[in-house]
């Protein structure tokens, strides 16, 4: 892999893609000032693409949910820390950063949740993420006696389910192609943006 490229795979041209494609990653761009580069690694299949950020869009942007974004973002840390998946604990570790608007969170969550500083309905909401995550034949009745007790219902563990199930297919995706964080997402919600 040359020591400039991004991913193991060829890469694609902007100009070579198909128009909705296309359009969505210069819609990407022109909202974050540079193109993550997972959009360019996996636009080199189109269908792949458009299925990925359709279910990507239906998990994160759900209306319904009562995760917040930064919650979502931790189960995204903490799980892809699990995983080892470099791309996703950098670029989900930035976008905690600028949800929660806590420079140091994303870090300690990515280390060891259970010390990080978040309360206990969100270590029980990661706890079943990364039960789910690394063990799920071990789910059982008791996980969600668990989450009910702190409140959750199960349309949220539904939710919970469904970002560390699809972050896991992306964890997976991100380590064999190789991709690499891009530099933005290193200083992303750590220094102002000029």
């Amino acid at each position: 892999m040359p020591d400039n490229s991004i991913s193991r795979y060829e890469i694609p041209q902007l100009d070579s893609l198909p128009e909705d494609i296309r359009d969505r990653i210069l819609g990407v761009q022109e909202k974050a000032g540079f193109v993550p580069n997972v959009f360019i690694t996996l636009a080199r299949r189109p269908a792949e693409f458009r299925a990925f950020f359709a279910y990507h869009d239906a998990v994160m942007e759900r209306e319904e949910s009562t995760l917040t974004p930064s919650e979502k973002e931790m189960i995204i840390v903490a799980t892809s820390a699990a995983n080892g998946c470099e791309y996703c604990v950098v670029a989900h570790g930035a976008l905690l950063r600028v949800f929660s608007k806590e420079k140091l969170l994303a870090d300690q969550i990515a280390i060891n949740y259970l010390h990080a500083p978040i309360s206990e309905r969100q270590k029980a909401m990661l706890d079943f993420s990364m039960k789910v995550s690394r063990n799920p034949e071990y789910v059982e009745q008791s996980d969600y006696e668990y989450l009910y007790d702190q409140g959750y219902t199960d349309e949220d563990i539904w939710d919970i389910t469904a970002v560390t199930a699809f972050f896991g297919l992306s964890n997976r995706m991100a380590i064999v192609s190789g991709m690499r964080a891009n530099e933005e997402f290193y200083t992303l919600g750590r220094i102002p943006r000029q």
